[in-house]
């Protein structure tokens, strides 16, 4: 008999109609000289430091640098701490029955990093030492699962992959339980949890917080002018400089009104080309499903995910935007498909040849770009089809035809003023015409030549201010994590710098959602703004090494060196040791940020702890109670006797100098709510009807 083992029992089913095991076993389906067992995503995980006989949050005990780490089954918390799920080790017991009695194992975990830990840990947790063989596919069809049970691999041929798994596995639980029992000694009280990944990611948003809020909007004016084409078409030019101030802009205004007349200095036409876009691998698609649809990157990826498991897509896990040639050579079939379906009639040519931007097999990591399958895509949610039919969408672009412009720009001078227009007319639309984008870029420009005269017809001076960052988006923040916070615009030179990345395609949207669950940050719309809890860390860790956004992409780095071969698991292991020790000593040192002094105000939550200031925070001494009050409220920082106020009266004064989330200014009332979170109290109106209104 030959085991095999899914990472879910979605895709066991699937495996188990194909090669006959159609007899439903507990934990399992046996038939035709199979049994197709399943996991529940990780059913073992690395054992917490009382696995080595460490308890509590000890000084003395840090850092916790096992020799050799234990693995346990996959742990579930109780009201009496943390034990083992009961369904976990069942099913445990069923696949180490399997393995036993099995003659070869054949690996059908998801083909990605984490896939092949799930199993390589499970195996040898179990100790297990049946051989085993990979099934490595690219899509759940009929057909791609045929196909790989044809062409099994070597087990051993992932052994890299599974190092690379194993590696960041071991340095995620060295920093994070390191740093954040560190951090957590060093405040005195409560739990700040950091890690390797998610800290200098929330030091992104932070930064980009401060970036825009401490933003100093300036005023600026620009001349504007107006004539006339042959057609009696208006054309508006611009001034190429901008006025910090007001009057000598005024003063050129003038005299520009009074020369009503102006000169083409230069006139210069070209042919533009823009090439196809690349095709989606899962940060892209989850960029701009945040940005056009206001998806999450998690929701994306779910959504991605049940696409795939319904054999509509392929892997979704994806960090590759390219192709390779054996798969090029059916995007016909598939286009021919695409065609076909209704949302799309008339998108596709079915007798022009794809081009092959998207095509280079030396781009592909362990999976190409996302496709659809060409199985229909039947009763799906709306959300569903959405991220569908913009993978399909992606398709038809990236192998239509190059976009070709034909672009103009005039510059005149007026006065001794500079101006400029640009436009541009669609000649072929290619690509762009899939969205019907041909439509937007219209705006044509005369055949003027240098030394020409223009009449003015109007002329206008405007004012205007200048913009901040806005705070990072769901999208904005996946490119900064997939760049290392480098800003890229073009799509190949952000390709080129994944390597630098922090987190994986597969992690980031785990490593966002985590932040907003531990409260370190929320959403305010499609913005991400930090919490009082995130920028009381972020102003701990900000120029310590655990929130250094290059030095953790330094590290991803090396990990997808270990997966390529190129790097010794064992020298990164030793460098994440000596990282660790490093970034332990710091947070313990920092004990001053927190330094303690009592308030002299009992915890209105439960009446027996003293409230303590810890800096940027106020916490109760009460161990079973710990209520914390931040400082920091819409971009003010309350003061020691505003504070004091709030726990003796349950609220502050009327208090000046609140920022709302857009940047404007209110006063307000701050008081606790019913749970003790701090929240705001307005003013009363003056009018007929007055009102009161809460926010947090």
């Amino acid at each position: 008999m030959k085991t095999i083992i899914a990472e879910k029992p979605s895709v066991a089913r699937e495996i188990a109609r194909i090669v006959g095991a159609t007899k439903r076993e507990e934990g399992y389906f046996e038939g035709g000289g199979y049994a197709v067992t399943w996991a529940f995503g990780h059913l073992v995980q690395l054992a917490m430091p009382d696995g080595y006989g460490i308890r509590g949050f000890v000084r003395d005990n840090l850092p916790v640098i096992p020799e050799t780490f234990t693995l346990i089954p996959r742990q579930e918390k109780t009201e009496k701490g943390y034990k083992p799920d009961s369904g976990v080790v069942s099913q445990i017991k069923i696949i180490t029955r399997l393995f036993k009695d099995s003659e070869q194992i054949i690996v059908a975990t998801d083909a990605g990093r984490e896939g092949e830990l799930i199993f390589r840990y499970l195996y040898h947790y179990i100790g297990c030492t049946t051989p085993f063989v990979r099934l490595w596919i690219r899509s759940l069809t009929d057909k791609a699962i045929r196909e790989g049970l044809r062409n099994l691999e070597t087990g051993d041929k992932y052994d890299n992959l599974y190092l690379a798994a194993k590696a960041r596995s071991e340095s995620d639980w060295l920093v994070g339980i390191n740093g954040t029992q560190a951090l957590s000694i060093a405040s005195g009280h409560g739990t700040y949890s950091v890690g390797r990944v998610q800290t200098p990611t929330l030091a992104m948003v932070c930064a980009r917080y401060w970036e825009n809020r401490r933003f100093k909007v300036e005023p600026f004016w620009q001349l504007h002018i107006a004539t006339e084409d042959g057609n009696g078409e208006v054309v508006k030019f611009s001034s190429s400089e901008k006025w910090k101030e007001k009057e000598p802009a005024t003063e050129l205004y003038n005299k520009v009104k009074e020369a009503g007349t102006a000169t083409v200095t230069k006139a210069e036409r070209k042919e533009k080309t823009e090439d196809t876009p690349l095709l989606y691998d899962l940060t892209t698609l989850q960029k701009e499903a945040n940005a056009k649809h206001g998806f999450t990157a998690e929701q994306t990826l779910e959504i991605a995910q049940k696409l795939y498991e319904k054999k509509l897509i392929t892997y979704p896990r994806t960090g590759s935007r390219y192709i390779p040639e054996d798969v090029f050579a059916e995007i016909p079939k598939l286009l021919a498909f695409i065609g076909n379906l209704p949302e799309w009639k008339g998108k596709v040519n079915p007798k022009a040849v794809p081009t092959c931007r998207s095509v280079d097999g030396g781009k592909v990591t362990d999976h190409h770009a996302l496709l659809v399958t060409g199985e229909k895509p039947l009763f799906l949610s709306k959300e569903d089809s959405t991220v569908y039919h913009m993978i399909v969408g992606r398709m038809i672009e990236a192998f239509s035809e190059k976009c070709v412009k034909d672009t103009a720009i005039v510059t005149a001078d007026c006065a001794g003023v500079e101006f400029t227009v640009k436009g541009s007319i669609i000649r072929q639309a290619g690509w762009r015409a899939v969205y019907g984008e041909e439509e937007i870029e219209k705006a044509t420009i005369p055949g003027w030549q240098e030394s020409d005269t223009l009449t003015l017809k109007a002329a206008s001076i405007t004012e205007g201010k200048t913009k901040s960052k806005p705070l990072h988006t769901e999208a904005t923040l996946l490119s900064a994590m997939e760049t290392a916070d480098k800003e890229i615009e073009d799509d190949a030179l952000r390709q080129a710098l994944k390597d630098c990345g922090i987190g994986t395609p597969a992690t980031r949207a785990a490593i966002i959602e985590t932040l907003f669950k531990r409260g370190y940050m929320e959403r305010c719309k499609k913005s991400l703004v930090p919490t009082e809890k995130g920028l009381a860390l972020y102003s701990v860790v900000k120029t310590m090494r655990i929130a250094d956004v290059a030095m953790t992409g330094e590290w991803e780095k090396e990990l997808a060196r270990i997966e390529r071969g190129e790097l010794p698991a064992d020298t990164f292991r030793k460098e994440i040791e000596a990282y660790t020790r490093k970034i332990t000593s710091e947070l313990l040192s920092c004990d001053k940020l927190f330094a303690r002094r009592d308030s002299g105000c009992k915890c209105p939550k439960c009446g027996t702890g003293s409230m303590q200031f810890y800096g940027k925070v106020i916490r109760c001494g009460n161990a079973e109670c710990g209520l914390p009050v931040f400082r920091l409220k819409a971009n003010r920082t309350l003061s020691d006797d505003e504070i004091k106020d709030l726990l003796t009266d349950g609220h502050t004064k009327l208090l000046k100098g609140f920022k709302s989330k857009q940047g404007k200014s209110f006063d307000a009332v701050v008081t606790f709510d019913g749970d003790y979170n701090t929240t705001f109290v307005f003013p009363e109106r003056k009018s007929k009807t007055t009102s009161t209104r809460r926010r947090k």
